[in-house]
């Protein structure tokens, strides 16, 4: 045919296909250089071409693109313009396109020149009017304003064209940033304007573009639920079991929550408050309720300023707290009994503490201290049974925060010069519970590993003992005892991660570090009685044993008391001997016992220590005389010629040595004195029953804790050592039972909210279960496919998600304290069980392979343009090693798996569930999230899911990052 004018040329373009170069060749014909464009004729030709098909053709969007971008800056031309415009509300707002991905990007370049041009064509207009109304005739301008603002309301009100001109933006920032100066001219514009109706709805498309760069970060908040029980269990497990924890990882945990559960502030901010007062209330006497109440008045108002960060600007989250905390004097009861226990007005210590942390405005504080002070007054036995003999502890814990600053300073001096200063500065750290104090203080506020530091130094420093006076000897061997004495209380209170250094190559490691690591017992380590370091040198151990078993009183002069220590685990078993055979009589052990313990204390722990161990290794018949001695060398001393600060030396002592004995004591059914101080030194100690099995227990608790709604610290506990006993694996798989077994709805929600903080006690390890094991055990094995069924199913989903995004988000960061401390048994090799290479089947693809007739879309990746297990994390090189990546790597590719099958079932739906709480659950774009494992071509699969058919979900899923992720990303919305 041959070519004769424009109409022709655009017919033959759409039959043949034209490409934009063969266009812009042909167009020469029509149009030589410097002529004008028959803008109209095109429109023409294109309006009538663009209805020959049900949407229009990315070829004739090129074409107008071509003409737009090329030629026409005119916008006085009314009939071009309005040709033009009408084309836009032909295909506005039914975009498609069913091309490859590059033509997709295409569509989305093109959409962001038409909106560009839009927009400075409705500027144009606007100007026009403006001039119009001074010169006296504005309807011309006012009606092509009409039409340029209809255009773009029908333009953007379409979720799928912002989608697309989201994925433009990230194509070609500079034309975004065209768009965004057309913008404000055309908002100077029309602030000239008198016709509100059209700045309306200038300003209505302005809103919309606007939000087109943040289109998926807008999350609706809970405000219908006025209980997180979550964030309740967060704080709390916290509280009991990691005041030494860093704040930031808390931090992170609480802000995945809240992002999670789309948590509004104030209540978010509530909730914090109430798990402390609970924790308060809760807390058993002595160690633990000084380390809740350094918890709740030290360490989270440093916690509430990181989260300050988060959340808002500063005034926006000062006024949440406000607001967090006229919620919380609602709560009187609460209040009230947290004041009856802390013996003092609680909310005023808490409030005064605020406003110092500026999370509060002075005149806030003021209000809110009024306000508690009237309801205070309406509680008469408030006031009645406040002691005013007995300083509330609060007020103690405040005040030993400068002390504890004080003390390091003191303790940075020269020991050598003024040895007896620093023994009468520690000897007033023990007297009755300043040192308790002290150290919760420093634990809630990061000093304490500092704090330890300093002691070891310390009793490093008194382990030489040359040319000495006896006074000089006896300062020396108290300094020493009451360093190390300090240092086993704090391990034991604290963990023992808290006294070890930084490993840090050819320096000497330090007595205290050398003996607690291979000498203190501790729960869930096993010592070795015959292990090298209870047998030092021989003719140590015979001058030990003969200065034991011969003097009146020990020697303090020269004294190398590390040696002593290191010496006495082999004395004691030479000792032992002698007394089985007879060699020596009831009445030597008892005078070698009281030498052991009469001047330093830490010799009868360094024995106790190595008797454990050994009775451990004895029959039932062998034991009596290792558990006689550590009766022995567990009371304290009846004598005058004791040195100085005995008594609270032996306090201690008496401490260190019940919780080392409570595991033997336990296993051989033997019951020790220890001196008391009326205080239950080990509050959660024993707490499962007797001769019953541990699932039964698991299920028992879980129950309760279900029905109650919240999780206690006592709960907290049995469920660690629950985690303890019976692995991970057991742990993870018995609960996750119990949640399949729920079938009504409010229940499975509950269940999961408080699993998701159980899991907490051990996130990393419950998650590479969950993940590598549970869920594929589920997935594959259809006799399981109906417990994946709603209500539950949805649940466990949720769960899943929860769990994965924790992990991930702080697998790269340090284990808390409470998981370092744990055994850790061996789940299976990730390596084998998710082998690197992907042309080599894994177990869970083979496992896969068996139920599913056609597993091979996985291996087989043909007729398709990228390998089907190609995913951004490869792209961004992602350690492959790491177990938890390997896991959610494979994961996604069964999910791929079971979206690509033929078979249909209660698995499928639990997909779907899973990939909408992923998009529930993150934030824009999916760099660094879990959803970067899933494969590119899972994308396309999904938005066959009904459910899953929307441009938010697409962006939502795919790594917009990456050049290929917007591809598919393009390919996927356009093809909507």
């Amino acid at each position: 045919m041959k070519v004769v004018n424009l109409k022709q040329a655009i017919l033959q373009a759409w039959k043949e296909r034209w490409s934009d170069y063969q266009w812009a060749i042909n167009m020469k014909k029509f149009f030589p250089k410097g002529a004008t464009w028959d803008i109209l004729n095109l429109a023409e030709a294109l309006l009538e071409q663009a209805m020959i098909g049900p949407s229009p053709n990315p070829l004739i969007l090129s074409y107008l693109k071509y003409a737009i971008s090329s030629q026409f800056d005119d916008f006085s031309r009314d009939l071009c313009v309005q040709a033009l415009l009408d084309i836009m509300d032909m295909f506005c707002d039914r975009l498609s396109c069913h091309g490859k991905a590059e033509e997709c990007i295409g569509l989305c370049r093109s959409l962001l020149s038409a909106l560009h041009w839009l927009l400075r064509c409705t500027a144009a207009s606007a100007e026009r009017l403006r001039e119009g109304l001074e010169a006296g005739s504005p309807a011309a301008g006012e009606k092509q304003l009409a039409m340029c603002l209809q255009r773009l309301e029908k333009t953007l009100s379409s979720t799928k064209n912002r989608a697309l001109l989201h994925i433009a933006k990230l194509e070609e920032a500079s034309s975004w940033t065209a768009i965004e100066h057309s913008l404000l001219k055309l908002g100077e514009i029309l602030a000239s304007l008198s016709n509100p109706q059209l700045r309306s709805q200038a300003e209505q498309c302005g809103t919309l573009i606007r939000s087109i760069p943040t289109m998926l970060a807008v999350h609706s908040e809970q405000l219908h639920k006025t209980g997180y029980p979550t964030v309740h269990a967060v704080v709390l497990l916290e509280g009991t079991m990691n005041l030494t924890g860093e704040t930031q990882p808390l931090v992170e945990q609480l802000m995945m929550v809240k992002r999670m559960q789309h948590i509004p502030t104030p209540l978010f901010v509530l909730e914090i408050w109430k798990a402390c007062f609970v924790g308060l209330i809760e807390s058993p006497e002595g160690t633990e309720e000084l380390k809740w109440t350094a918890f709740t008045f030290l360490k989270i108002p440093q916690v509430l300023v990181k989260l300050k960060k988060y959340c808002h600007g500063d005034k926006d989250f000062t006024e949440d707290v406000n607001c967090a905390f006229e919620f919380l004097l609602k709560l009187t009861p609460l209040l009230d009994k947290a004041d009856q226990r802390c013996n003092c007005d609680c909310t005023k210590f808490l409030l005064q503490e605020c406003s110092k942390q500026g999370l509060l405005s002075e005149a806030s504080v003021t209000n809110l201290m009024a306000k508690r002070a009237a309801d205070r007054e309406h509680a008469p036995q408030l006031k009645s049974g406040e002691n005013a003999n007995i300083q509330p502890n609060p007020g103690l814990i405040l005040r030993a925060e400068p002390t504890v600053t004080n003390i390091l300073k003191t303790m940075d001096a020269d020991h050598s010069k003024s040895p007896e200063g620093l023994l009468g500065v520690l000897g007033h750290m023990l007297s009755g519970k300043s040192l308790d104090l002290l150290l919760a203080a420093a634990a809630a506020t990061g000093k304490l590993k500092s704090f330890a530091r300093k002691f070891i130094n310390l009793n490093e420093f008194t382990t030489h003992g040359n040319e000495e006076l006896a006074k000089a000897a006896s300062v020396r061997a108290l300094l020493f005892d009451i360093s190390f004495l300090m240092l086993c209380h704090v391990a034991q209170t604290y963990g023992s991660e808290v006294i070890l250094s930084e490993s840090s190559s050819g320096a000497q490691v330090p007595f205290f570090e050398t003996w607690m690591q291979t000498c203190m017992p501790e729960e869930g380590k096993i010592l070795n009685p015959d292990h090298p370091c209870f047998w030092p040198d021989s003719t140590k151990v015979e001058s030990l044993v003969a200065l034991l078993n011969n003097s009146s009183e020990m020697k303090l002069v020269q004294m190398k008391w590390h040696e002593a220590c290191l010496s006495i685990s082999a004395a004691i078993l030479e000792i032992l001997n002698a007394w089985e055979n007879g060699v020596l009589a009831f009445e030597s052990i008892q005078k070698i016992t009281d030498n052991i313990k009469g001047k330093v204390c830490s010799l009868a722990v360094c024995a106790v220590a190595w008797l454990v161990a050994h009775v451990r290794m004895l029959g039932l018949d062998e034991r009596e005389k290792s558990l006689q001695m550590i009766r022995q060398l567990a009371g304290p001393l009846y004598s005058e010629n004791t040195l100085q600060f005995y008594n609270e030396r032996v306090v201690i002592m008496s401490s260190i040595l019940e919780h080392m004995c409570a595991d033997v004591l336990q296993q051989t059914a033997t019951q020790i004195k220890f001196p008391s101080t009326g205080v239950d030194t080990m509050p959660y100690w024993n707490l499962l029953p007797p001769k019953r099995p541990i699932k039964e227990v698991l299920t028992d608790i879980f129950a309760k804790v279900l029905e109650k709604g919240w999780v206690d610290s006592r709960s907290i506990h049995i469920f660690d050592t629950l985690l303890h006993m019976g692995g991970v694996y057991w742990f993870c798989n018995n609960l996750i039972k119990e949640l399949l077994k729920e079938t009504r709805k409010e229940h499975t929600l509950r269940a999961v909210e408080l699993l998701y903080s159980i899991f907490c006690l051990d996130m990393q390890q419950v998650t590479l279960v969950l993940l590598g094991h549970i869920l594929p055990g589920l997935l594959t094995d259809s006799s399981k496919w109906h417990s994946l069924m709603d209500p539950p199913g949805t649940a466990l989903a949720k769960l899943a998600v929860w769990c994965a995004l924790s992990s991930f988000s702080s697998h790269k960061g340090q284990a808390s304290s409470r998981q370092k401390k744990r055994h850790r048994e061996d789940i299976e090799d990730y390596i084998s069980l998710f082998p690197l290479d992907d042309m080599q089947p894994s177990k869970l693809m083979r496992l896969l392979s068996s139920n599913e007739e056609d597993a091979n879309i996985l291996s087989s990746p043909t007729d398709r343009s990228m390998s089907s297990s190609l995913s951004a994390s490869q792209l961004h090189t992602v350690n492959m090693r790491d177990p938890l990546n390997r896991v959610l790597a494979n994961l996604f590719l069964l999910i791929s798996s079971i979206l690509g099958s033929r078979t249909a079932g209660p698995h499928t739906q639990f997909v779907q569930w899973f990939m909408e709480e992923c998009v529930d659950c993150l934030e824009q774009g999916s760099r660094g999230s879990i959803l970067q494992f899933m494969p590119f071509t899972t994308v396309s699969e999904l938005v066959k899911v009904s459910a899953m058919s929307s441009p938010k979900v697409v962006l939502a899923i795919t790594d917009l990052s990456l050049s290929l992720g917007r591809q598919v990303a393009a390919k996927a919305i356009a093809a909507l």
